[in-house]
């Protein structure tokens, strides 16, 4: 299994380490669709790009990563669990009263989480600020922000981006989640947000517009976005709600919702069916090249 393959992997596994979370939880509500859509960008992070050590998450020197769309924190968290910065048993405990897992990151009670968030459309200027720090410091560190496509419609992300592009922070990467649903319906209908590709670009950002579903489309992207220089990177994924789950996908109503039993099984059947596609394509690609020198 190559490391693309391996990624992809692991992205359907944090797929059903949220949907177990939710089944485990004491309230069986979690905001899961927005959590499947960005799977594959949260894999990609933790396990290829994001500089972090998780036996010392406040190390001065480690890449942030600010969940600007923080409702959909339980995917992070499956990561944070992946990564060891707590025990994956602690997942089981999301949105529990006392838990350090809530609703929304709180970095003063989760480990790895490096600013609390959840009121939508602040997250592109923390991560302004924190790149301004890095360079006011000559720290070398990354900042990636996740946002929602629904915060593209906030006047504060805009001055976020032009604030970024003026002071030329090309250690700054924005990735927006363009799922095409929030919490009323589609974003186009409520106020349409494109063309955001050449939004961004026309605000001084380099900009790329990839699948978001395409390991090896997100990767080669945060590639560049790690060797871009001169100007903050606009990665605009598109990817849809609820990934890998039928009855979730594309339904705005699984923005946030209770997941039954019968739900659950019907998740977690789909979701390791998925998972074990992938196994089954590197054996297909073993037998087809068996034969070869």
């Amino acid at each position: 299994m190559n490391d693309l393959q391996k990624l992809q992997e692991k992205a359907w596994q944090l797929r059903l380490d949220c949907i177990e979370a939710v089944h485990a939880s004491a309230l069986k509500h979690g905001h899961l669709g927005g959590c499947l859509s960005m799977a594959e960008i949260i894999a990609a992070l933790y396990d290829r790009f994001l500089r972090v050590d998780p036996a010392n998450p406040l190390w001065p020197e480690r890449d942030r990563m600010i969940l600007s769309k923080g409702h959909n924190c339980l995917m992070q968290y499956a990561a944070l669990a992946d990564r060891g910065y707590f025990p994956r048993e602690l997942l089981a405990s999301y949105k529990s009263l006392g838990s350090s897992l809530q609703g929304h990151p709180d970095m003063r009670k989760c480990p790895g989480i490096d600013f609390t968030t959840g009121s939508l459309g602040q997250g592109l200027s923390i991560g302004v600020g924190m790149c301004l720090s890095a360079r006011r410091n000559a720290q070398d560190y990354r900042t990636y922000v996740i946002m929602s496509d629904g915060e593209m419609q906030e006047g504060m992300t805009w001055e976020a981006a032009m604030a970024a592009a003026h002071y030329k922070l090309d250690n700054l990467v924005c990735i927006v989640d363009r799922n095409n649903l929030q919490v009323n319906g589609e974003t186009q209908t409520i106020m349409n947000i494109e063309p955001l590709e050449q939004k961004f670009a026309a605000f001084g950002w380099n900009a790329l517009r990839i699948d978001g579903h395409n390991m090896r489309q997100i990767v080669s992207a945060l590639e560049r976005a790690q060797s871009a220089k001169g100007a903050p990177f606009a990665l605009i994924c598109d990817t849809v709600k609820g990934k890998g789950v039928g009855y979730m996908e594309n339904v705005m109503e699984w923005h946030a919702k209770v997941l039954t039993e019968a739900q659950y099984q019907q998740a977690v059947n789909a979701l390791k069916r998925a998972q074990a596609m992938v196994g089954q394509e590197v054996e297909h690609e073993s037998s087809d090249n068996s034969g070869t020198v």
